[in-house]
């Protein structure tokens, strides 16, 4: 369906865009390069590896430095993730840490609302009197944190929290990835999987997109294998920034890819082109999925997805053929991250196609691959802190979520009421990027205590009573990152750059003072540094090894395809979960609805990323806004053939609404979207005068999502809102 981009077309590409963002508005860091730049000086030139921390990827980068200031990024060669490459976000975040508008000293919330400066021993004198007072009167399950996780913060603020007798340690992950990596768990053992790309016939996205994530290997690999001849099928209502390397391109409607794959599963048991030797030697509830999915078929799904009961004909048969080199890709956010009523059962549907054309652990199917732990350190000094008496608020009433990741949205409900007292954000801003703002605000408004940890004035920060300013990535050495895979690393995030901000700290001084203040200083009686040497030490790596690499390869885990063992309850693939039922849910995987359908003159509305921006984390970034800016990248999407019948051209003012929210912003027409669809890039709309660049610039999508949970996992179902849309005449 479309010409084939060459992958190193699309790298040449990738990297004009990397060289626009380090160049476009580079602010201080730019000018200094400028003026720096003269033949006829001497400066003292340096190397250092480190992660980045443009998303969740951490790919492995090394960094240039001039006299002691930033001068170039370029990916490592030997991380798996980087391959070499650093997408455009990773080379912009770096600007973060010239910034003028990061916090750089603690700050205190008066009474009117504004901030004033405070110092290090007050801010924590303060905090500990809080948090001893809340543990007085309401008992330690009365703390929460809250943490997108980075290497050290989500150790830290596990030891943190459990040091204070409390097992509320949530992540980022309800508006994230939780549906789809509980789901997983449940059916095959494992929080996710991976495409064996180099060895794939055949290969279906589900409202994933490598063009928009972008982590550089994950792009080859999708690239090389276009151009090696794989078939490639995007299923999502946007044409989105992978299509150069699709073949087909499936517009379906929004939260429906349950029913377009539970028809794929009819027409493989139907027809009798599902893998049987599979099925009966490693699958339990095979008998009851097949009699659930009788009444699936092509032409029920087309009445629901819009995906005509040919086109899943074909391609699924086509799938079958192909298998066991074929598989359903295991996705991120979107469909079957948090955005639906339907995404952990979506997710789970997802797996059991897989299971059905037997790709598991085959050449060129889905791979479950190990992945690489610290082990036991010996130093006492490392014990863990006793196991919390009670247990994490959330798990009763969603047994389904991931027990690494709790489901933070338990904890704002209890906020709301008034059981929890506190709460703790580390590079987290979900009162803005998680769920409704307007509940995010009236459930901190009732807290004792909300300490924001952060290099920036979040809408989180501006809500809390106390701001502790981080020092940047780039400043700071944090614990080991293991990556597994077909093969094991171990990378860690390296100080590049010395304190940029004499009164910002590090993530461990920072919670290490926390613990001292709280009484609980007893467990953090080290260094980030100290931790880093005792974990690499049971895996047979130095600190300094790892210091002047970057990313080490460990043993080899002597990866071999074949069925691979499912860590479930039954040891097999699971078509039927009894936990489920204790959720109060089908034990058998089927199908469940999307919530919300679009009234009379509604349009349905889907959230994404851009390939320069990381959520609010980067939309205060001097040269990304720029670029967002000079390319008008914060429109509203609109199919050509809706847009012709409200009278609106590119770069009309619409106004966007919904039961929660109503906001203006230009407009994009375009055919790379499906009729009563309508797209909003997830990156806009701040809400923050503290952050002068992104304060109201364009909408946010998360303005407009009316507070609801998925039930059993907690979700908070992102793309649950129908809007409408109406030209703003000039």
């Amino acid at each position: 369906m479309f010409e084939n981009v060459s992958r190193r077309t699309f790298l040449k590409g990738s990297a004009a865009t990397a060289a626009l963002a380090a160049a476009a508005g580079a602010g201080s860091l730019g000018m200094w390069q400028s003026q720096t730049a003269r033949a006829d000086e001497l400066h003292e030139t340096k190397e250092a590896p480190s992660l980045c921390n443009g998303c969740s990827s951490k790919c492995g980068l090394v960094a240039t430095t001039v006299d002691g200031q930033l001068w170039t990024l370029r990916g490592s060669d030997v991380h798996p993730y980087a391959k070499g490459h650093i997408c455009g976000r990773g080379h912009g975040l770096a600007q973060m840490a010239y910034s003028d508008e990061r916090v750089t000293q603690p700050l205190r919330r008066k009474d009117d609302g504004t901030f004033e400066p405070i110092d290090w021993d007050t801010a924590f004198a303060e905090i500990g009197q809080r948090v001893k007072d809340i543990i007085a009167k309401n008992g330690p399950e009365a703390l929460g944190i809250i943490q997108d996780p980075r290497p050290s913060g989500k150790q830290y603020s596990k030891r943190f929290m459990h040091a204070l007798g409390s097992a509320n340690v949530y992540a980022h992950s309800s508006s994230c990835n939780l549906s789809k990596e509980s789901a997983y768990q449940l059916t095959i053992g494992a929080s996710n999987f991976s495409t064996d790309f180099g060895n794939a016939k055949m290969v279906m996205f589900i409202g994933r997109s490598y063009g928009d994530g972008i982590r550089p290997s994950s792009v080859q690999s999708l690239a090389s294998a276009a151009e090696s001849g794989t078939r490639v099928v995007i299923v999502d209502p946007r044409l989105n920034n992978s299509g150069i390397f699709a073949d087909d391109w499936v517009p379906i409607t929004p939260g429906t890819d349950i029913a377009l794959l539970l028809g794929m599963a009819n027409v493989l048991i139907e027809e009798d082109l599902y893998d049987h030797e599979f099925v009966e030697q490693n699958t339990t509830g095979f008998e009851e999925f097949a009699a659930e999915v009788k009444q699936y078929t092509p032409s029920w799904a087309e009445k629901i997805c819009d995906v005509p009961a040919d086109r899943i004909q074909e391609l699924t048969r086509a799938m079958a053929k192909a298998a066991p080199a074929a598989s359903i890709e295991a996705g991120w956010r979107a469909v079957i991250g948090c955005s639906y009523a339907n995404s952990f059962e979506t997710a789970r549907v997802i797996t059991a196609v897989n299971s059905l054309l037997g790709a598991w652990g085959a050449k060129g199917g889905a791979l479950l691959t190990s992945s690489p732990k610290a082990g036991k350190i010996e130093d006492a000094r490392f014990a863990d802190p006793a196991k919390p008496d009670k247990p994490r608020v959330g798990n009763k009433e969603y047994p389904l979520a991931l027990d690494s990741a709790g489901t933070n949205i338990a904890a704002l409900q209890a906020a709301l009421d008034g059981t929890m007292k506190g709460l703790f954000f580390y590079n987290s801003n979900a009162a803005k990027g998680y769920a409704q703002p307007k509940t995010w605000a009236e459930a901190l408004g009732k807290c004792d205590l909300v300490v924001t940890i952060d290099v920036q004035m979040s809408e989180t920060a501006l809500q809390s009573h106390y701001v502790l300013p981080e020092v940047t990535y780039l400043e700071r050495l944090e614990l080991p990152e293991f990556v597994g895979g077909k093969k094991h690393f171990v990378g860690m995030r390296t100080a590049v750059l010395d304190r940029i901000h004499p009164e910002t700290k590090t993530c461990d001084e920072i919670f290490n003072g926390l613990a001292e203040a709280c009484g609980v200083g007893e467990y953090f009686q080290f260094t980030a540094e100290d931790w880093a040497a005792a974990q690499l030490e049971t895996v047979g790596v130095s600190l300094e090894q790892l210091k002047k690499d970057g990313v080490v390869e460990l043993s080899d885990p002597h990866f071999e395809y074949g069925v691979p063992k499912f860590k479930t309850a039954s040891g097999k693939f699971e078509f039927k979960t009894d936990k489920m039922a204790e959720a109060g849910l089908n034990p058998v995987i089927g199908y469940v609805p999307r919530k919300v359908t679009p009234g009379e003159g509604e349009f349905y509305i889907v959230g994404g990323k851009q390939g320069i921006h990381s959520h609010t984390m980067t939309q205060n970034v001097a040269t990304m806004n720029a670029i967002s800016r000079e390319y008008h990248m914060e429109r509203l999407w609109m199919a050509a053939a809706d847009a012709e019948k409200l009278g609106v051209e590119t770069g009309d003012t619409v106004e966007v609404s919904s039961s929660e929210h109503t906001g203006q912003v230009e407009v994009r027409v375009t055919q790379r979207l499906k009729p009563g669809v309508v797209f909003l890039p997830t990156h806009y709309g701040g809400d923050s005068p503290y952050q002068t660049r992104s304060y109201q610039y364009g909408i946010s999508l998360t303005d407009f999502i009316p507070f609801d949970v998925e039930p059993g996992v907690g979700s908070m179902m992102s793309q649950e809102v129908a809007v409408s849309v109406r030209k703003v005449e000039a």
